[in-house]
């Protein structure tokens, strides 16, 4: 009996249970005008103005071309039917296009027609925050940027990025200089020429300048020492010709510091000492900068990992001072007109993993221990220096060398002497044009500094 009515009580209790969940999911379904339920949770899409929506066929219709149906193919392109290189964010209850990027970078990717032209309606995209193209002008669409209405964007544009545009050709217009939010241009392998723009001083918010792989000349304009918040300045690979103004040592938060492959003179300039969060200094290829390396106040450069300075035309002595930068991995003094003895210490720099000395003038004896060749192998380079000797000892010796037999009596290093033990002229670390990458180093100097960076990771 009591157990007929326990069994009673549990279906009871089941039965109220159920109905439970069924009022609860009425009560969040609720019903329509005609009685067909409607979930709570949904809402109704958010819009996208007219005019905006054309202006943004428009002008990707500009650079894909004009058989492109924008409004066949993508009718919803901030929701339903979103467009490849386009992202959009909600304003006040609006969609807006924030970010367009063209170029072949995935397979579906939008692609410039072979007539690709800037369209008028691309600067009505007030919410546009980045705009990017990559492979856009071939040299048989010559196109310069656009010199007006940059200043509709100001308010918004954060980055700006044209890369790998042979016909991209003009100057860079000094209307850019108006885009007052921008943190970020790089306008990298195109064919732009003509002076860097002094307006870009005014960029206040910018942490990145990147105009190398281009023809642009004349100087470094003084006015960029007005960026106060850059972290990096990449102006390599053009004919930018007179000294590096001294108003760039307030660039204090600047870690990346470019400019090789220029015609730069004035020497090395002392102020770079003075800027602590340096990590890479790269001036190389630059024959006419001449001048001789400071003999104090390395220490300061606690921060600095890659020091480029090949082909610059320095004379003088290597500092002993130089020894002191704790986190050096990269010294590059080769094919320069160096004399003295080489510094003993340099061998104790506590990160070092590649160092190039050919193509100077040094002499004297190398004092770096056989383990220190061991080390470094081909990523230590001191051949062509006539009047440079090493003790012989077992174990290592730098490559092109020759033994030092008296101290009294200067080395004679002939073709001979120079040959590697095939019979071979080692590789010479030559300082060739180099491309638009990060560093751009070149020969064995690449080898040399990817093996560090490997053996770093592992």
């Amino acid at each position: 009996m009591g157990r007929a009515r326990g069994g009673r009580l549990l279906l009871v209790l089941a039965a109220l249970f159920v109905a439970l969940l069924l009022l609860s999911g009425c009560a969040a379904e609720g019903e329509d005008e005609e009685g067909s339920p409607v979930a709570a949770a949904e809402e109704p899409e958010a819009p996208m103005e007219d005019k905006e929506k054309a202006a943004l066929y428009a002008a990707i219709g500009g650079f894909v071309g004009k058989a492109w149906n924008g409004s066949g193919l993508f009718p919803d392109p901030c929701g339903q039917t979103p467009i490849q290189g386009v992202s959009c964010d909600l304003f006040n209850g609006l969609w807006h296009p924030t970010v367009v990027s063209i170029g072949p970078v995935l397979d579906n990717s939008l692609q410039c027609a072979p007539d690709a032209r800037f369209s008028p309606q691309l600067f009505d995209l007030r919410r546009l925050k980045s705009l990017t193209f990559y492979a856009c002008f071939p040299a048989a669409n010559p196109t310069a940027i656009p010199a007006a209405n940059w200043y509709g964007l100001a308010g918004t544009l954060e980055t700006l990025e044209f890369r790998s545009n042979p016909g991209l050709a003009g100057a860079i217009p000094a209307s850019l200089g108006r885009l007052a939010s921008l943190q970020s241009l790089v306008l990298v392998d195109n064919n732009l020429t003509g002076a860097v723009p002094p307006e870009l001083g005014g960029l206040a918010k910018l942490r990145r300048l990147v105009l190398s792989g281009n023809g642009l000349s004349g100087p470094v304009p003084a006015t960029l020492g007005g960026l106060k918040g850059l972290l990096k300045m990449d102006l390599s690979n053009n004919r930018l010709d007179g000294r590096i103004p001294p108003e760039l040592a307030g660039l204090e938060s600047l870690t990346l510091l470019d400019l090789r492959n220029n015609s730069l003179t004035g020497g090395l300039p002392e102020f770079v000492l003075g800027m602590p969060a340096l990590q890479d200094l790269l001036l190389s290829s630059n024959p006419l900068l001449g001048g001789t390396l400071m003999q104090r106040g390395w220490e300061k450069m606690a921060s600095l990992a890659t020091l480029d300075l090949s082909n610059v035309g320095l004379g003088g002595a290597i500092p002993e001072s130089m020894a002191a930068m704790p986190r050096l991995r990269f010294l590059a003094l080769d094919h320069n007109r160096l004399s003295g003895t080489v510094p003993a210490k340099l061998a104790a720099l506590p990160s070092i993993g590649a160092m190039y000395l050919n193509g100077n003038n040094l002499t004297g004896a190398l004092e770096f221990s056989p383990a220190f060749y061991q080390r470094m192998g081909s990523r230590f380079a001191s051949w062509d220096n006539p009047g440079l000797c090493a003790a012989e000892a077992d174990g290592g010796a730098p490559t092109g060398v020759a033994v030092c037999k008296d101290a009294q009596d200067p080395p004679r290093v002939g073709v001979r002497d120079r040959m590697d033990g095939g019979g071979g002229k080692p590789e010479a670390s030559s300082s060739l044009p180099a491309s638009s990458s990060s560093f751009g180093l070149s020969g064995h100097k690449v080898a040399g500094l990817w093996c560090l960076v490997m053996v770093m990771v592992l």
